[in-house]
């Protein structure tokens, strides 16, 4: 049994700021969880094999540490989600291409028209 896998491993006190950090963390953190259970596997085959009980403290460790890196996945997958994406960069940078191209009331127009075409698209929805 190998207490290295499930020692309780704190977040990191900076999260991740985009969504490559996000992707790397989560393969950390699926892979923590993979090493766990396998270790959980092995302990139970060695419990059945020598006919004898699983030490109950090791085993409630390893639960609770694979709680902890599942529970952190979904955290960074929401975090994740949230994070602006190479779309919604691309858009910025569009806005701030085509903006200065007008004047305050001709983009006041794009944008009442912007929001008008929005509107309509979520009523038909």
């Amino acid at each position: 049994m190998d207490d290295r896998i499930i020692e309780a491993e704190a977040p990191p006190s900076n999260p991740p700021t985009t969504r490559e950090e996000c992707r790397q963390r989560l393969a950390q953190l699926q892979n923590d969880i993979t090493a766990i259970r396998t270790e959980i596997a092995a302990a139970d085959m060695d419990r059945q094999a020598g006919r004898r009980p699983m030490d109950a403290r090791w085993y409630h460790r390893a639960r609770t540490a694979l709680r902890h890196r599942q529970r952190e996945v979904a955290e960074v997958a929401v975090l994740m989600s949230r994070l602006p994406g190479r779309k919604d960069a691309l858009k910025d940078l569009l806005i701030e291409v085509v903006r200065v191209d007008y004047d305050e009331t001709g983009w006041h127009r794009v944008m009442d028209e912007a929001h008008r075409r929005l509107d309509a698209r979520v009523a038909a929805i």
